[in-house]
Formats: C-alpha cells, structure tokens, sequence
C-alpha cells in the first residue's frame, strides 16, 4: 500500500502576512513623522546644545491653535487690557508698541496671530508678512513661543536693515509659561542663530517671568 504523502505547505502565507505587517509599520511610523513635520520641515530642522523643543505639538495646526488659544481666551484677554501689567503680560495687545510710541519711536507695530489694531497686525513671526531690509530696530519677548526657533531668527534677519538692532528679552534655564514651545538654557544657542549679526551685549533685567536681554546687530553687506 502506497503511503500518501502530503506535499508541503506554501511559506508565502507566513511571508507575505510578515511583509504587510512590516510595511504596515513602517506606513504609520511615516505619517506620524508627517503630521509633527508639515510639509517636510519640523522642529528637529536644528540640534543646538542649550536650546530643547518641547514635545507635545503633533503639527503645526496644534501648535497654531494652541498659541491662538491665549490670545482669543476672553479671560486672559481682558487681564491683558488692564492698564495695571507689565510688558510681559500684555505683549498680545500692543503695550509695548504703545510704549515705544511714548519714547518717541512713532512708527512702531505689533505682530500677532490675532491682530489688535491700531497696534498690532496679524501675523506669524515664523513667516513675517514684511519686505527684506524693512526695520531698523525690532524687539521681541516671546522667542520661546517659536517652535522653529531656526525660521524665527531667519526672519529676523531678513527683515532687519544691514546695522539693523534687535533686541530680545528671554528666559534662560527656567520654565516661562504653558505657551512655550522651547527651553533656553544659556545664550549660546542665539548666537548660533543668529549668523548673520554679531552679539552686541547680554545682561540680566527683571522681565516680568524673562531674566536675559541679549541684543545682535545685523552685519552691513
């Protein structure tokens, strides 16, 4: 009597289940580097020592109404409005743009994601709605609002005339607020970013929360 014999049984079940699993993977890992990255440029375009990105924004949508959040809650807006604050405070309805019109610095505007005329204009400042070469001196509070710390300071330099000032008040190894996006810990990552301005100065001040000021000069040429 002949044995029966049972041919054997095909692996390519087992591998191709293996290879859609495997490919499965790797399709979601790519959508979850898609969504914290838009359109190819996220928050890991620069490593610098002394300066970390918070994690928790998972796009720049997030991270977007996040930030309009503070500026559109009723609350937190009518405290900003009170003529009793600090700078700090009320950076998102133009008291410091008031303040430089007081000195004298006539021509002076605000910029913000919610605008707050006549001071303050809408706007990114990762991608400022200004021409090349436009100011003499700007000034900021809130370099730790910016999740890309990079286009920040690119727009900074673009905007800036050659010998132009900026000046920023910043918080060095210390939590500022929930609206941050990024931790400082010392000066030597904005001199980094900075490359196309020399540093002029850093002290300490008492900035309402912000401990640095540190001022760069735009190089001529």
């Amino acid at each position: 009597m002949k044995e029966a014999i049972n041919p054997p049984k095909s692996s390519t079940p087992k591998a191709f289940f293996l290879s859609l699993i495997l490919l499965s993977l790797f399709y979601l890992i790519f959508l979850s580097l898609q969504s914290k990255h838009p359109n190819g440029s996220g928050h890991h375009t620069i490593t610098i020592n002394g300066l970390k990105i918070r994690p928790g924004y998972t796009s720049y949508d997030t991270y977007i109404h996040h930030q309009l959040h503070k500026t559109t809650n009723p609350k937190l807006r009518k405290i900003w409005t009170s003529r009793d604050l600090g700078p700090k405070d009320s950076a998102r309805v133009g008291q410091e743009v008031e303040a430089l019109k007081r000195v004298g610095v006539n021509d002076s505007i605000g910029l913000d994601l919610v605008p707050y005329p006549p001071f303050v204009i809408k706007g990114d400042f990762h991608h400022q709605p200004f021409d090349d070469k436009t100011f003499d001196f700007e000034f900021s509070n809130v370099f730790d609002h910016a999740l890309y710390p990079d286009k920040f300071v690119g727009e900074i330099e673009r905007t800036l005339k050659p010998g132009g000032i900026c000046v920023l008040h910043v918080a060095i190894s210390r939590r500022s607020d929930n609206y941050s996006a990024n931790d400082l810990y010392s000066i030597e990552p904005l001199k980094k970013l900075f490359n196309g301005s020399d540093l002029v100065r850093s002290r300490k001040v008492d900035g309402f929360g912000l401990d640095t000021e540190v001022v760069f000069r735009k190089r001529k040429g």
